[in-house]
């Protein structure tokens, strides 16, 4: 594992384990019932098998793979909600193996599930922003700034009194981000945070993401299933039966794209256009992720 002090995230040789019931119990009660009775067998489940990542700080990275690949379990090791089975992991060169750390892994890897509602426990919106750092011990007067501070962050101030029941889901999600934003993070891990959301949603979102990244220097993990969320990032890392099968900047990992259909992913839409159009023999780039880089390409043909 790197030592350098410029790392948000250091992953080193992390593989994690369940036991899991090996019969599908449809409620709790009947899991109970079985688990009471000892009528359950339990077999061991490889989530994440050696998966080693170093992320530096002010780094933008998107996590990609079909559902089950082990991106999401990965991502609660990250903020010390699950603990590898073998391996280490380094939060601000803080081992998430250490209790008398935990607390300050939290606070400085922030976390942003898939449901909003889940994430949003108060009644008015200024009141679940500033729940974080009420719980941090934050004397009132800062508490009142970072809250101020973190919805405008997130161009939500102008509904502060709002009743979270009474937003739309982008909007929502932007009131989670900025809850996580006012406990200062040095890092914020997005669970697939647009995976609920309409398009509109997740434009609001992502333009959120982008902008905390790159104005606040801020680092950021996205883990997602759309593939057009993953261009702009720095590096992504393509998950698979919970190894790491591909990592690099987005054009180097999207150029592989037999390797990703072949797991059932998708490429980015201007990277399958420009594809078919090579394939019918225009002269043109292969590794187009974006529109605006399609129309610059075309309009110099």
């Amino acid at each position: 594992m790197a030592n350098g002090n410029d790392y948000a995230i250091q992953v080193d040789h992390v593989t994690i384990r369940f036991n899991m019931a090996s019969e599908k119990v449809d409620n709790l009660k009947e899991y109970m019932i079985k688990l009471l009775k000892k009528e359950l067998i339990f077999q061991e489940f490889l989530a994440v098998k050696d998966v080693s990542l170093n992320i530096k700080r002010g780094e933008a990275w998107a996590l990609i793979g079909i559902n089950g690949s082990g991106k999401s379990t990965l991502s609660k090791n990250l903020n010390a909600i699950l603990f590898p089975t073998e391996g280490n992991i380094l939060i601000n060169k803080m081992d998430t193996r250490e209790e008398d750390k935990l607390w300050d892994i939290r606070q400085t890897a922030g976390m942003v599930f898939q449901n909003p509602d889940n994430q949003i426990v108060a009644t008015v919106v200024e009141e679940d922003v500033a729940f974080g750092p009420e719980n941090l011990g934050i004397e009132p007067n800062e508490i009142r700034k970072r809250v101020e501070e973190s919805l405008k962050s997130v161009g939500m101030y102008e509904l502060r009194d709002r009743q979270p029941h009474l937003l739309s889901g982008g909007q929502k999600q932007r009131v989670a981000i900025a809850g996580i934003i006012a406990m200062k993070p040095k890092c914020i891990i997005f669970d697939e945070a647009t995976a609920m959301l309409d398009p509109s949603g997740r434009k609001e979102v992502m333009k959120t993401i982008k902008r905390l990244n790159k104005e606040e220097n801020i680092t950021t993990l996205h883990i997602t299933h759309f593939m057009e969320e993953a261009v702009d990032a720095d590096r992504v890392i393509v998950m698979e039966k919970g190894k790491k099968l591909l990592e690099g900047t987005p054009k180097e990992v999207f150029s592989k794209i037999d390797t990703l259909k072949n797991i059932g992913l998708d490429v980015p839409c201007m990277t399958e256009l420009s594809n078919l159009l090579k394939s019918e023999g225009l002269d043109i780039r292969d590794d187009i992720l974006t529109v605006d880089e399609m129309v610059m390409e075309l309009c110099q043909l």
